[in-house]
């Protein structure tokens, strides 16, 4: 991707100084995102250099079945920028929730960019698409969310499913699935696809997505579920703060109980942390604050598969598979608790402060000066 390709399109940092950002804010962003995304500091300069001089992505971002929870979680980003910039300056291509314009000129919005820019523009996909009574169940402008989806997918690059509803279903395809909710990668088979699941997915990590392909021109590397591993590579028990607490056999039975109040693993209350892949726990939700685990409430799994009908939400699983210490909570910390516990302790917490001390790394290089960062 290169001006070339784009030439009537501003460039992201054209945008950030006509927003009235400094380039300190500028700097701080690209530092925030190049962790988030993986990278080491050395890539900083790689990033900001893309953000600097690559065209504005032009993208379209259609809205099925679904609650708008992605686009809630996008907009309240802990950085301005991720809302102001890269989604006022990138979505309102196209996208019913957001954008000003409406009725025909929405629509006309929508077909001036799959032409101007065929073969170039991303569709994000919000929602899933249902297949039963031939569409009826979700119809824009007269047309089938299935139409609609073929005909604006022909001449995209690449499509982003944004959610669990676009990655797996989620809820409306729960059984018995009355209206055939359906995936996107269910649907179409001939464009990559990058799927970033959860309900919703946590919005650093949408914009994380966004800005790997805008700095590498292509898409990230995606793991088994074609989930981008930079944020799902990790299980959500691995990088939990309890975790000690699980191995040392310590749970809490009832949300009301004394080891509640003490913090105490949830596993048997229902935590699906350790079946679960995601960012969670290193990243969290709110700028950093917080994350369900965190609050008081067990992980439901919302980034995997199917996960509306892998069990009751406040119920254990019985075990899960290729783990076998996790499959019986009851005995553990009952054999070598002060050995094995306290190694694995220091496992657990050193590989969840690992991440986290990348971001903060690269949020402290953000306040180097612009003459500190470019030397």
């Amino acid at each position: 991707m290169t001006n070339d390709v784009l030439p009537q399109q501003p460039t992201y940092y054209e945008e950030v100084q006509r927003k009235g950002y400094s380039r300190r804010d500028f700097v701080k962003f690209v530092s925030m995102m190049t962790a988030f995304i993986g990278l080491e500091q050395s890539a900083i300069g790689q990033v900001t250099k893309a953000l600097e001089t690559q065209p504005r992505l032009p993208v379209i971002w259609l809205h099925f079945q679904e609650c708008t929870c992605c686009s809630e979680s996008f907009i309240r980003s802990s950085h301005p920028i991720v809302a102001d910039i890269l989604l006022d300056k990138i979505s309102l291509d196209y996208t019913e929730t957001l954008m000003a314009a409406s009725g025909t000129q929405a629509e006309d919005a929508l077909k001036n960019t799959m032409t101007k820019y065929k073969g170039k523009y991303i569709l994000c996909v919000e929602g899933s698409v249902p297949l039963g009574a031939d569409g009826v169940y979700c119809m824009i402008g007269g047309k089938t969310s299935l139409q609609i989806l073929e005909e604006v997918s022909e001449g995209a690059a690449a499509i982003i499913a944004w959610g669990s509803c676009a990655s797996n279903g989620c809820v409306q395809s729960a059984k018995p699935n009355p209206t055939g909710a359906t995936p996107i990668h269910k649907i179409i088979k001939n464009k990559p696809i990058i799927k970033v699941p959860g309900c919703p997915p946590i919005g650093e990590v949408m914009a994380g997505v966004i800005v790997h392909y805008l700095t590498f021109g292509r898409i990230p590397e995606l793991d088994r579920l074609g989930r981008p591993k930079a944020f799902y590579s990790k299980r959500v028990h691995d990088s939990c703060y309890r975790r000690p607490y699980y191995d040392a056999g310590l749970f809490v039975e009832t949300f009301d109980d004394e080891n509640a109040k003490k913090g105490y693993c949830l596993y048997k209350v229902g935590c699906k942390g350790p079946s679960t892949y995601n960012a969670c726990g290193v990243t969290k939700w709110n700028g950093g604050t917080s994350f369900p685990i965190q609050s008081g409430h067990p992980c439901i799994g919302c980034s995997e598969e199917n996960f509306w009908d892998n069990g009751r939400f406040y119920e254990r699983g019985s075990a899960f598979a290729g783990f076998g210490i996790e499959s019986d909570a009851d005995t553990l910390g009952k054999i070598a608790l002060v050995g094995t516990g306290v190694a694995i302790a220091g496992h657990a917490i050193a590989t969840n402060i690992g991440k986290s001390t990348l971001i903060h790394k690269h949020e402290e290089e953000g306040k180097l000066s612009e003459h500190e960062l470019e030397s």
